[in-house]
């Protein structure tokens, strides 16, 4: 079990080991929360270093899948505004220096505009667009920009005591983490503005029940099933799952006639894989295929 080796451009400061895990094994990049002192509220520092592991497990041929995830009874509590928030509506009134609030200036036009999209918005593009699939595996609470990192992901599985909170308007502040973007594909506009605009809790089974959760599990059963969805994500075809995930996420925002080309472009692209051969090939000599991922 290792860490994943660079693929170019500096990596941010890492948090140490205490604040952020990480450690690829058997082709699944694995990155873990863990403040669970602070239910996993995300600092700038964790924010910039998740934003680069992503990045690395997008580019790296090793990694064929990635697991976020949580250590405590927490998943993510959002931005920690405690702390030093991390991208979200009140980053722009925090201190730019580290001195605790005595190096705050007065606001000025565009402080929340920029903060927001170098911020939140970045850490959540980060999820949607690597290349690999992201699974999340939540374990507690996940609330604000926490909901929408689990959100942003392409399986999301569930512990039974997780709950899911927009708690942007529990505290007079409009949804960001592209929050306004996400839900209404997920669950439709209607059901997307009653979350919003109460800010419940969610269970788990609830969430399930509205398109928010793939599967909820024991809360003793959240690892193993999250290692067994990952590695089998990792034995397959990489590429294809990779093209598919764009497809599906273009989708969304495509019509017909685009959706269609874009497909036939991605079977033009995916067809040049060894992958692809060998899946066709096996599928002749009727045999299980053996993927590599590329």
């Amino acid at each position: 079990m290792s860490g994943t080796p660079s693929h170019g451009g500096s990596s941010p400061e890492e948090p140490p080991d205490s604040v952020v895990r990480h450690a690829t094994d058997n082709g699944v990049a694995w990155i873990t929360l863990n403040r669970p002192e602070v239910l996993n509220a995300i600092t700038p520092d964790q924010r910039e270093y998740l934003i680069w592991q992503l990045g690395e497990a997008s580019a790296d041929p090793a990694v064929r899948v990635a697991v976020l995830t949580a250590t405590g009874r927490g998943f993510c509590a959002g931005a920690d505004l405690r702390g030093g928030a991390a991208g979200g509506a009140n980053d722009a009134d925090h201190d730019r220096d580290g001195t605790g609030g005595a190096g705050r200036r007065e606001r000025i036009a565009g402080d929340v505009t920029r903060t927001i999209r170098l911020g939140a918005q970045r850490l959540i593009a980060a999820v949607l667009d690597c290349e690999k699939p992201v699974i999340a595996a939540v374990n507690g609470t996940a609330a604000g920009l926490g909901a929408h990192l689990a959100f942003a992901c392409d399986l999301v599985l569930a512990a039974e005591s997780a709950v899911f909170v927009e708690a942007f308007v529990r505290r007079g502040l409009v949804p960001d983490g592209g929050g306004a973007y996400l839900l209404p594909r997920l669950v439709g506009p209607q059901r997307a503005k009653e979350l919003m605009f109460f800010g419940d809790a969610l269970s788990a089974p609830d969430a399930e029940r509205l398109g928010l959760v793939n599967r909820v599990v024991p809360d003793s059963e959240l690892a193993k099933t999250a290692r067994a969805w990952a590695e089998r994500l990792a034995a397959g075809p990489t590429r294809t799952v990779a093209l598919t995930k764009q497809l599906v996420n273009a989708s969304l925002e495509a019509d017909r006639t685009a959706a269609f080309a874009a497909e036939a472009a991605a079977q033009e692209i995916n067809m040049s894989t060894a992958d692809a051969r060998e899946g066709v090939t096996a599928f002749v000599e009727r045999r299980t295929p053996r993927f590599h991922g590329h």
